[in-house]
């Protein structure tokens, strides 16, 4: 349902909670769409990217992820409020094109598709090298090919295969972190392995306080966290596919603070007391520190494996989101009409296939020149996902105010506190915004920013030139007739 149709949907006074029907099939069930949000909170992020946060903060990355929690949690539920009142499969970009206008619309669909292509990318790349921990004479250019025509295969069955794909990785990712937690409060209650002598919770604050880099060090990692939890507003983006997006969704939801609370506070407050946190370095994975710590020789071997999961069930959830999001805006005019297509099935193939080829002429470039040049434009997955958040939450401001004016009417499940935890959240992101220009590291994301913008405008003016000659060239072949008729 494109946003035209939702106008007058409104006018001709239809059941506002009637679901719309966008061609998809209803193929996903509370269990995947439960495993999908919760994949999509779990990334590499916290595998990998925790050891850079850990080093610049210490334990205090804890609070740090605790806060950006907060506010992923308010994020989710300005969706949530949003889903309920119109669920579709263009999501924060057809929310956007309703209550922010079409060029807001245009510039969402087309950079959340930008984000998932370039996270497609490096998560197709990533994958490729975990595999060179087991055998490093597979070259990492057969790898990567060998994963993605494996996803885009996957993708083009069903989208119930999708899902149980999602379901399984994200099994992968919750076991691995479920037992690191295990073993560690072993370690640290009863005393065993190499790491029993020192494992304590003391460790939490006895190597120079909570705050051993002060409160700066703390307030400097927060673009890494909330690089984190990046992809957790996927479960959006299912809800054309949910078979019950009014009972699934806001179920899906209200899990995100439970774990947030364990697969990241709980596992940090774990890994920091097993390990000091002087030990963690930038690029090495908190996990396998804590590993090789308590002295379990495969522990190496197995987060390889679920990060190379985490690797590939992003690189999936791409694949899925990238094809629905160009759909979305050809239904709305904002992309080439042959996107609109859908397989038997069900699944839009036009979309996922063009974007799947991009993955692999990004990856190709990957492998020529993987210099300073390809990072600077992975740099841009961070900003670009922060748009969408963005996004969401000014959409949801609002709805609301239209929905308490009694313009719409009311969602069935309210995002609490609102309006005011939505302008907190927009708040903290535009301070994590400026905080990375303060970051020469992250720096480059924010000069990438405007050129994409101006790209997109220069898009949009075309579209509008476009529409403006189809409409004069319409009127210009109706005007002989009426002349005739008179």
């Amino acid at each position: 349902m494109t946003s035209v149709q939702v106008d007058k949907q409104h006018d001709g006074n239809e059941a506002a909670d009637q679901a719309p029907e966008e061609g998809y099939q209803r193929g996903l069930g509370n269990r995947q769409i439960q495993m999908i949000a919760i994949g999509g909170a779990i990334g590499t992020g916290l595998f990998l990217g925790a050891g850079k946060a850990i080093s610049m903060a210490g334990p205090s990355i804890i609070l740090a992820y605790a806060i950006v929690g907060l506010v992923i949690f308010f994020i989710m539920r300005a969706l949530g409020e949003l889903l309920m009142y119109r669920p579709v499969s263009g999501s924060f970009s057809e929310y956007a094109r309703e209550f922010l206008g079409p060029f807001v619309g245009f510039v969402t669909g087309w950079t959340y598709w930008l984000f998932w292509v370039v996270t497609g990318i490096t998560e197709v790349t990533a994958a490729a090298t975990y595999v060179q921990y087991w055998n490093k004479g597979i070259p990492q250019w057969a790898a990567a090919l060998v994963f993605t025509v494996a996803l885009f295969g996957i993708n083009l069955i069903s989208v119930k295969i999708f899902g149980e794909l999602e379901f399984w990785f994200s099994m992968v990712k919750v076991t691995a972190i479920v037992g690191m937690i295990l073993i560690g409060l072993g370690v640290i209650t009863l005393g065993f392995s190499n790491a029993g002598d020192t494992a304590s919770f003391t460790n939490l604050w006895s190597h120079g306080g909570f705050f051993p880099k002060g409160i700066g060090g703390t307030l400097m990692t927060l673009q890494i966290v909330m690089f984190a939890f990046l992809a957790v507003e996927l479960v959006g983006v299912t809800a054309g596919e949910a078979t019950d997006p009014k009972k699934v969704l806001p179920k899906a939801i209200n899990t995100v603070p439970w774990r947030i609370g364990l697969f990241y506070i709980g596992a940090l407050i774990i890994i920091l007391s097993v390990v000091s946190w002087t030990v963690f370095k930038p690029g090495v994975s908190p996990f396998v520190a804590a590993f090789q710590q308590i002295g379990l020789p495969a522990g190496a071997g197995i987060v390889n494996f679920v990060v190379l999961t985490a690797a590939l069930s992003s690189a999936n959830s791409g694949m899925y989101s990238t094809g629905r999001m160009l759909r979305d805006l050809a239904l709305n005019g904002q992309g080439p009409k042959f996107f609109t297509k859908l397989s038997k099935n069900g699944l839009p193939t036009w979309g996922t296939g063009v974007s799947v080829a991009m993955m692999l002429f990004g990856v190709y470039i990957n492998y020529q020149w993987p210099g300073d040049a390809f990072n600077y434009v992975v740099s841009f997955a961070t900003i670009s996902g922060m748009w969408a958040w963005i996004v969401i939450l000014a959409s949801q401001l609002r709805y609301r105010a239209k929905a308490n004016r009694g313009e719409l009417p009311e969602s069935e499940f309210k995002a609490p506190g609102s309006p005011y935890t939505s302008i907190f959240a927009l708040a903290f992101i535009a301070m994590v915004i400026v905080m990375m220009g303060a970051d020469p590291d992250a720096r480059i994301s924010l000069y990438a920013a405007p050129l994409w913008a101006l790209i997109l405008g220069v898009g949009y003016l075309c579209i509008k030139r476009r529409d403006a000659g189809l409409a004069a060239g319409t009127a210009a072949q109706e005007a002989p007739g009426e002349d005739a008729k008179s």
